[in-house]
């Protein structure tokens, strides 16, 4: 039986949490602030700790910064079960080294996922594997079990944005990886007169801030929320250690870099020769293509023209009087906001 620390000052939701966590067959240990805590993690040496992060003498993190410090229980699993949902303490936690970080009032499901997902990566990390290749097959099959992809974010903390809010910022440390639950998200640049250049065009099912993971380095652009977003985030340790260990995850994010590079070639390409039709006409069909969910229905999007003319690498003005000529040569339609494509034919055989 596997044991637990349960680290939470209200009694209330310790005595339901640890209720939850022992019918689900865990022998749990429980402590009413941060300094009983790191005393019962250094007697017992539980396989799993779960932490509140707002508590009396000493809080969560002062917690989790202490036992990184023990050489014999740095490396636990260690959940923030917590009712602090900004998304800098949610930072400030992963970049202390906190494996996940559930909100309250929280899913019991979520959290027994979430603890038996570390407990099971935590087994395969101890195990001892022969020095040949069937130790190396059965390290492969124990890491491979299901399917990755789909194991690296589902049961994550998610985190909803509202139209226009930035999701990161250029220039600073990724410490996630983000993935795409629900609407719509542009990467861009800006320039010293605050120009913006979108970079690439993100939907549901796509993976964010990779590049800069992979690199091990800064962001180079800034995300931001086309419309209401919902995310899924990934540590970036558990990243890490997943690309080390599975060669399919691998491969995956080695394509989407590939793709990555791609498709900024062809972009930079079309924005120093094509002209202000064709640019404009590409950008639809970027939009098309991205987000047309529907193939029995005509293309629609209700999209900023600020945010069209990023994408299209022009002025505001001169995008708005090119779709104006668009509608009047029925290539487009435009009501209440929305444009609407009507020959998409013509739009992608745009001449420069």
């Amino acid at each position: 039986m596997k044991t637990l620390l349960l680290i939470e000052d209200n009694e209330e939701v310790r005595e339901n949490t640890a209720e939850i966590l022992e019918l689900s067959m865990y022998n749990v240990i429980k402590a009413s602030d941060g300094k009983e805590g790191i005393e019962m993690a250094i007697e017992h040496k539980p396989d799993l700790i779960i932490c509140d992060i707002m508590m009396p003498v000493l809080d969560g993190y002062g917690v989790l910064h202490a036992l990184e410090k023990n050489e014999e229980i740095k490396n636990t699993p260690f959940i923030f079960l917590t009712a602090k949902t900004e998304r800098s303490d949610f930072r400030k936690g992963m970049e202390l080294g906190a494996d996940d970080y559930i909100s309250k009032p929280f899913d019991p499901t979520e959290l027994l996922n979430s603890i038996d997902r570390r407990l099971r990566k935590i087994e395969v990390l101890k195990k001892d594997y022969t020095q040949d290749i069937t130790g190396f097959n059965q390290l492969q099959q124990d890491i491979t079990t299901g399917d990755p992809i789909k194991s690296l974010v589902e049961f994550r903390s998610i985190n909803k944005y509202k139209k226009k809010q930035v999701i990161y910022t250029e220039s600073n440390h990724p410490i996630q990886l983000y993935y795409v639950l629900k609407g719509k998200v542009k990467t861009y640049k800006s320039n010293d007169d605050g120009k913006e250049l979108v970079t690439e065009l993100y939907s549901e099912g796509d993976f964010l801030g990779h590049v800069a993971l992979l690199q091990g380095g800064l962001y180079k652009e800034t995300a931001e929320a086309i419309d209401e977003c919902e995310l899924a985030l990934i540590p970036k340790k558990e990243f890490e250690d997943l690309l080390k260990n599975n060669r399919e995850v691998t491969n995956k994010f080695i394509s989407l870099l590939a793709k990555n590079i791609s498709e900024k070639e062809s972009h930079l390409l079309n924005l120093a020769y094509n002209s202000l039709r064709k640019k404009v006409a590409d950008a639809l069909v970027v939009l098309k293509n991205k987000y047309h969910f529907s193939p029995e229905e005509k293309f629609k999007i209700d999209i900023s023209r600020e945010n069209l003319a990023t994408i299209a690498g022009t002025a505001t003005e001169s995008l708005i009087r090119t779709l104006s000529d668009f509608k009047s040569e029925k290539l487009i339609e435009i009501k209440d906001g929305y444009i609407t494509i009507t020959n998409e034919k013509k739009l992608e055989g745009m001449i420069n």
